[in-house]
């Protein structure tokens, strides 16, 4: 957890401890980059006003390496922070203060949103040059592998398992983060920065498309 707040750290991190999980809290994103190589998390927890390097750039730093689920919780809840940051890379974004029940919540959905490698021989799913291997967790373009974080592949996936069948951004909220009901910004941004890695031009998408009033789909 990366938070400058010591009242607000401590508590978070007490309360989180109180429902199973261990927690390591720090100040700073300096330090929090620092203790995520040295000792990688299942999940981060990062603010956005932090002194120093801000909560915006902290993810980027972090989602140059590292796909790990990274979850906002800031006092900020205008719109173009909430965007900024998920185009950042964050997989998830809370408004202060956070209910702790709802935190447990997307934490445990996070978790379960990973999906389990297997050595078997996996299926591919072919969308022209585009390749998602559900069960190795890859996706490939035209042979290369592509870096994609967990959300973004599960998003991937569930369109993949629908081909050609419109799903709306509800039924993605509910399917991918399991929420029911929900921000729908979650599922532009994800789909935008998708758009980014497999498609030749994210403007003039050929695969992941946009069917106006309906939903997303991806098509062959």
């Amino acid at each position: 957890m990366i938070e400058d707040d010591d009242r607000i750290r401590l508590s978070l991190v007490l309360a989180l401890e109180d429902e199973g999980y261990a927690v390591s809290g720090v100040p700073t994103a300096e330090e929090g980059l620092e203790l995520q190589r040295r000792s990688p998390a299942d999940t981060v927890l990062v603010d956005l006003m932090l002194p120093g390097i801000d909560g915006f750039e902290c993810i980027r730093q972090m989602r140059r390496t590292d796909d790990v689920p990274i979850v906002v919780i800031s006092a900020r809840d205008d719109t173009h922070d909430i965007v900024a940051a998920l185009e950042a890379g964050a997989d998830d974004y809370l408004v202060k203060p956070v209910a702790v029940k709802e935190l447990t919540a997307r934490l445990r959905a996070l978790r379960r949103r990973a999906r389990a490698v297997t050595p078997e021989a996996v299926p591919v799913l072919r969308f022209g040059e585009l390749e998602i291997l559900p069960e190795a967790g890859e996706v490939r373009r035209r042979g290369e592998p592509v870096a994609v974080t967990r959300t973004e592949f599960q998003l991937l996936c569930e369109l993949a398992d629908h081909p050609g069948r419109v799903l709306s951004r509800q039924q993605l909220l509910q399917r991918v983060w399991e929420y029911d009901g929900g921000d729908e910004r979650l599922v532009d941004v994800h789909v935008g920065r998708l758009r980014q890695k497999i498609e030749d031009d994210s403007a003039a998408p050929q695969h992941l498309v946009t069917v106006r009033g309906l939903g997303y789909k991806l098509q062959r």
